[in-house]
């Protein structure tokens, strides 16, 4: 009996290796891509600002949807799903380099009346738990020299935060150059997912996996 080549169920030339590798590249970038525009970013801790929470050589993961879906170059919100709150670290695009990535917490919401007296942070002038602030110098700037320890008070507008770094005495933030539009902000750090000690020359592998708070 001869057999019947049209019940073979081939539907077409096969794929060259080239070419199924080639798809299979390209479909991994679109999803890469796509990963790191909508979802989630990685990014690398460069300065001591954020310390102890963040350490010089933390690579950190940055949840970008949490605060709604953004267009693409117009950091315009498309599927709003929450907002930024107070304690937060979010890392934005520094306001007067926006090609620049900054992190810091939010200190100040729309409305919040911040001040800052002999390194005290206060919230419609109310003293906070500063929780997470670390001051390791013991002097007292008054304000007419620099705004560091002493601050406002100030109104925080519409759509905007006040942000400072957790290294109170060694931050560039709010207290010097201004509000964060919500705009600018890419999302909020959750994990640290590898720490490296250039110092040491070391893994840190007691952070990796660390939650960020």
């Amino acid at each position: 009996m001869k057999e019947d080549k049209s019940s073979k169920g081939t539907i077409g030339p096969k794929k060259s290796i080239v070419r199924e590798y080639a798809e299979a590249i390209v479909i991994a970038v679109i999803l890469a891509l796509f990963i790191r525009t909508f979802v989630v970013q990685a990014f690398k801790i460069p300065s001591g600002s954020m310390k102890p929470t963040l350490l010089i050589g933390d690579h950190i993961l940055v949840s970008k949807f949490i605060y709604g879906v953004k267009l693409p170059f117009f950091s315009t919100t498309l599927i709003p799903v929450t907002e930024p709150k107070r304690g937060d670290i979010v890392v934005f695009k520094f306001p007067e380099d926006p090609k620049k990535d900054f992190i810091k917490r939010i200190i100040g919401m729309h409305g919040d009346v911040v001040e800052i007296r002999n390194k005290s942070v206060y919230i419609n002038n109310k003293p906070v738990a500063d929780t997470y602030g670390t001051y390791l110098d013991p002097r007292i700037i008054p304000a007419g020299a620099r705004p560091r320890d002493n601050f406002g008070p100030i109104t925080v507008p519409p759509r905007a935060l006040f942000v400072m770094g957790d290294n109170r005495d060694h931050s560039y933030d709010s207290r010097f150059w201004g509000f964060v539009d919500l705009s600018m902000v890419k999302g909020k750090a959750f994990v640290i997912y590898w720490s490296w000690d250039k110092e040491n020359s070391g893994i840190r592998w007691g952070r990796m996996g660390h939650l960020i708070r």
